[in-house]
């Protein structure tokens, strides 16, 4: 780039001042130049301009106006413009300020405008024939109307064009589309507002000037440099200006290496066009203008950075027709390989991760050693990743996309309230919102108050889980520790919450949100009328003119049901972008769009993410016309999208130096190369011996970045794994009281109890209520629990009836979800028979006495004092007898249940030693697991009272070898799935070793 800028020094004394910066054209011809690929544009133009501005009146380049493609491109072609020797600078204005030249042009309605109308069209089609779509669909749709609505008018194609397309040999689904379509005109063809959106305009103001200019041709020189004429009205006015006396058009990347019979093959029309050829826009351009494509002069001369690779590059491309070529032409280029791959290096990283940080390390020796340099991709993750990993050595890359508004803290705050007001308010959504960092900004109370406020509330709703927050909830909690004010105002924002779900004006909904969202930023006791600070900065103002801007298009979007308003305005937010700390930016390093980088270049240009699906972005599905539709009306075909990324690609892939990168690996997924990466690498590997080791230096070059990246993730010296912990808990730190549950933990899992009991350490509860089994295990005790206190003493003849009236009473009350209640009640009913039956026998062996009843007895025999305490689901008696019954879910194997599921035998234990209270239990007659899913079941264990004795012993035992300090507790000692994860895994580093691996004693003090 730098070695463009060459200085010119004006000539003192001029011999002829002429007006004329280009010579005369011949009647019927257009003036029209090129750069070629690689080429640094920018600086071309400049050097283009300078050599005619010799001899040349100093005021002709001042009137001379430039129009290019992008912002970005006049910002860089004026930085060149005031670094390099013209004292007066053209014009220059990217091609949309085209309307600016045109008076009386009625100023732009703004995007949103059209798509909220073409939504109300969309919702009136729904509400007629609901099988079009989803009810939920129409601002989707409308989107998609609107973007089919531009097109067509850039393109001058009107809706009446509908009518001409013949769908009989299509499927009916375009058939349908095209009556749907109809709905288009009435935004186009509207007569009170004329050429008010951005294409419309564009189109009338290019005509406007091309009449204009019949009449009276501007006398001063104009210039359309870097655009390829991919739309319908660019390509009319590059086609008026090269005709004009002084006019000139130049394009960008135009391949001089082709010959002309490919170019003859690009100049096909239709379905079967290689639309998808970088220089088949180009081609069609040319054809347009009524010039050669190998017959348009340069620019300026001695542009391309490395003949030889255009060479190899050029012919790497060549459509597929003819890439038999490659055989005929491929071998002359075997003496130029070297030169061509020369400063190109190519990174196949095994992940997106390792292709960041490696794209980084580049990045960060360009700006070490003076240089700039450029990341192109079209893939926005990958260069966030880019960024995040820069941010290790404090380098902040100069992004031109910016992040999208609705990833900002300002947009995520209005995404979250929308869905508050619009949906029921979860704990989820509802920490969110209070934890946002726009949330209370300037607060009376402080943010620090604010936060301990918010944990609180965090507390009460993990211990008192519930599936919806609501101002009764909140009003429950007369415990919490909150203060007034912030409860308060807490309660204000959940009662707005809580009314006006119904459909109402989008004026309405805006002008409600628009409250909430400034109560919330200001926080409570904050003074009337202030936001915080949700509107301040970059990020807030951008927000608050998207917001104004819905404001004042709401009319045009009338009512709208509230479900819709969270997916339009998050779909308002994620069309704007917002820069990403554009102070802080490093001046040397940029990252780009494909777009921004067509008329610009650095001394290294990395082009990354180049994988199939990523670099071409294939064309999304179009919901209303086929191909062939597409074609009949004049429209672009989707592939054309893939030929102006191709373009991209051979531009930047022709710079100086250049690094290529892929991941090699999307997730558990491998990819495909882009297939312009794909036929390079093919070519290379099919020439003779000069290709493969070409190619072999290439990847050379890209592995050394990603083995010094691999540095980054590896330590200094190995870590050595963590064994299988197993605590020996000194003999007073052993709990003092257990419950029977934990008994059966206690053997199969002791380092669970030591990190429950000992640390005293507990998981935290989901804060929504989970349709888990343990949820359905309540709730199926809850409902035996209410069949046996509907029916004491003998089984009533209504017993079926009177069980399934308790289901669904349960079901409805303690369930939250309406779906999941009909399918639990299903499957209760379903065992309705088998508990029937079943409690018909208990009853007989016992009467129902106790239900929840809790128990505890003091062990003997032990070094130091101990309490077992139990909670039996059901104790049945009948005299000194006694039946204990607990409910299962799955019910264990018989073996399983007798090893390990000690809980009822022991609860037996307490009963038999006076621990469940009066009247005493003198023998135990049963002890039964219920299974209650499926088709139900019973497991009997033993019940005499031998074993129940040896149970109890055994439990002494264990208890004693543990508070004697005889025992570890070791991590996962009898799990009963290997695969599942306990509570206190991730404690024990479970990770870094197998259940079979020894454990090791750690004796505490």
């Amino acid at each position: 780039m730098s070695g463009n800028r060459k200085a010119y020094r004006w000539p003192t004394r001029w011999s002829v001042m002429s007006e004329l910066l280009f010579p005369p054209l011949a009647d019927g011809t257009a003036r029209v130049f090129a750069l070629p690929p690689g080429a640094d544009f920018a600086a071309g133009l400049i050097l283009g301009l300078r050599q005619r501005a010799v001899g040349r009146a100093p005021t002709l380049l001042a009137r001379t106006r430039i129009f290019v493609n992008t912002e970005r491109a006049r910002r860089r072609l004026t930085d060149l413009l005031e670094d390099g020797a013209i004292a007066l600078q053209p014009t220059i204005r990217p091609l949309q300020a085209v309307t600016e030249l045109v008076p009386d042009l009625p100023p732009a309605d703004p995007p949103v405008r059209r798509t909220l109308r073409l939504s109300q069209l969309v919702r009136q089609a729904l509400r007629a024939d609901p099988s079009i779509a989803a009810d939920s669909a129409p601002y989707p749709l409308a989107e998609s109307l609107a973007a089919l609505s531009g097109e067509m008018q850039i393109e001058a194609v009107s809706p009446q064009r509908f009518r001409t397309l013949d769908p009989e040999n299509a499927a009916g689904h375009w058939t349908r589309s095209l009556e749907f379509l109809s709905l288009i005109g009435e935004v186009m063809d509207d007569p009170k507002e004329p050429a008010t959106d951005a294409e419309s305009r564009l189109r009338h103001a290019v005509e406007t000037l091309i009449r204009t200019w019949a009449e009276h041709p501007p006398t001063h020189p104009v210039i359309v440099a870097g655009s390829t004429g991919s739309r319908g009205a660019t390509a009319l006015l590059m086609a008026a200006v090269a005709r004009l006396p002084q006019g000139a058009v130049i394009l960008p990347g135009l391949d001089g290496d082709l010959p002309a019979s490919v170019w003859g093959a690009l100049a096909e029309t239709g379905l079967d066009a290689p639309v998808d050829h970088p220089q088949w826009g180009l081609a069609r351009i040319c054809r347009t203008l009524g010039v050669t494509p190998s017959e348009v002069p340069a620019w300026a001369p001695d542009q391309t950075p490395h003949p030889s690779r255009n060479r190899l590059v050029s012919l790497a491309l060549r459509p597929a027709p003819v890439t038999d070529q490659w055989r005929t032409d491929g071998p002359a280029l075997a003496s130029e390989l070297a030169s061509a791959t020369q400063n190109l290096a190519l990174i196949e990283a095994k992940d997106p991760v390792r292709e960041a940080q490696s794209l980084a390390l580049i990045l960060r020796h360009t700006v070490e050693t003076g240089q700039t340099a450029a990341l192109i991709t079209p893939d926005r993750q990958l260069a966030r990743r880019v960024t995040n990993a820069l941010h290790r050595w404090g380098l902040a890359p100069d992004d031109s996309a910016g992040r999208p508004l609705d990833l900002t803290p300002p947009g995520a705050l209005l995404r979250l309230t929308a869905e508050a007001l619009c949906n029921d308010v979860d704990p989820t959504r509802l920490l969110a919102v209070l934890k946002h960092p726009l949330t209370a900004s300037t607060s009376r109370q402080g943010r620090g108050t604010h936060l301990g406020q918010t944990a609180a509330l965090e507390a009460c709703l993990r211990r008192d889980s519930t599936p919806q927050v609501s101002e009764h909830w909140l009003e429950r909690q007369s415990s919490a520790p909150w203060e007034p004010e912030w409860a308060s105002w807490l309660s204000a924002f959940l009662r707005t919450c809580a009314t006006g779900r119904e459909a109402g004006s989008l004026a309405d909904q805006l002008a409600r949100h628009r409250g909430v969202l400034e109560r919330l930023a200001a926080g409570p006791g904050a003074p009337p009328g202030s936001a915080g600070a949700l509107w301040q900065a970059e990020a807030g103002q951008a927000a608050a003119q998207a917001f104004e801007e819905l404001e004042a298009n709401a009319d045009a979007g009338g009512d709208i049901p509230r479900s819709e308003y969270p997916l339009l305005l998050r779909s308002v937010l994620s069309t704007r972008d917002v820069p990403d700390a554009p102070f802080a930016a490093h001046p040397r390093i940029s990252i780009w769009g494909t777009l921004e980088a067509r008329t610009q270049t650095a001394d290294l240009v990395l082009l990354a993410g180049l994988n199939e699906g990523i670099w071409p972005r294939l064309p999304p599905p179009d919901p209303w016309l086929s191909r062939g539709m597409r074609d009949a009306l004049g429209l672009p075909l989707p592939e054309q999208r893939i030929g102006l990324s191709a373009h991209d690609f051979q531009q930047a892939v022709c710079a100086p130096r250049v690094v290529l990168s892929r991941a090699l690996r999307q997730g558990e997924a491998p990819t495909v190369p882009t297939r312009w990466l794909l036929r390079l690498t093919n070519l290379l590997e099919g020439l003779p011996e000069e290709g493969p080791k070409a190619l072999g230096r290439m990847r050379a070059a890209g592995a050394g970045w990603t083995a010094l990246a691999a540095t980054l993730e590896r330590p200094n010296s190995a870590l050595p794994r963590a064994k299988r912990p197993a605590p020996v808990v000194p003999p007073d730190a052993f709990p003092r009281t257990l419950p029977v549950t934990q008994i059966d933990r206690l053997i199969r899992d002791p380092y669970a109890v030591y990190a429950a009991r000992v640390l005293r350490l507990r998981p935290l509860q989901a804060l929504i209520p989970e349709a888990d089994a343990l949820m359905r295990g309540t709730l199926t005790h809850r409902v035996m629990e209410r069949f046996i206190r509907a029916t004491p003493g003998d089984l009533p003849d209504d017993a079926a009836a009177v069980l399934e009236r308790v289901i669904r009473i349960t079901l409805t009350e303690d369930v939250p979800w309406p779906a999941l209640q009909q399918l639990w009640a299903q499957r209760l009913l379903a065992l309705k028979d088998f508990i029937i039956r079943s409690e018909a026998e208990r009853r007989a062996l016992a009467d129902p006495h106790d239900i929840e009843v809790a128990g505890e007895v003091a062990l003997t025999g032990t070094p130091r004092p101990f309490l077992l305490s139990a909670r039996a689901d059901r104790l049945d008696r009948r005299g000194p007898q006694a039946a204990i019954y607990d409910y299962k879910g799955t019910l264990p194997s018989l073996s399983e249940a007798r090893k390990f599921h000690k809980q009822l035998p022991l609860e037996a234990g307490i009963a038999l030693r006076g621990g469940f209270g009066d009247p005493p239990v003198g023998d135990i007659v049963a002890l039964h697991l219920i299974g209650l899913s499926g088709t139900g079941g019973t497991r009997d264990l033993t019940a005499d009272r031998g074993s129940l004795d040896a149970d109890w012993a055994s439990l002494t035992a264990l208890i004693s070898a543990y508070q004697s300090g005889h025992a570890a507790m070791v991590a996962r000692l009898r799990p009963k799935f290997a695969y599942a994860d306990g509570d206190y895994d991730h404690l024990a580093r479970r990770g870094e070793w197998q259940d079979s691996d020894p454990a090791e004693l750690q004796v505490l003090e």
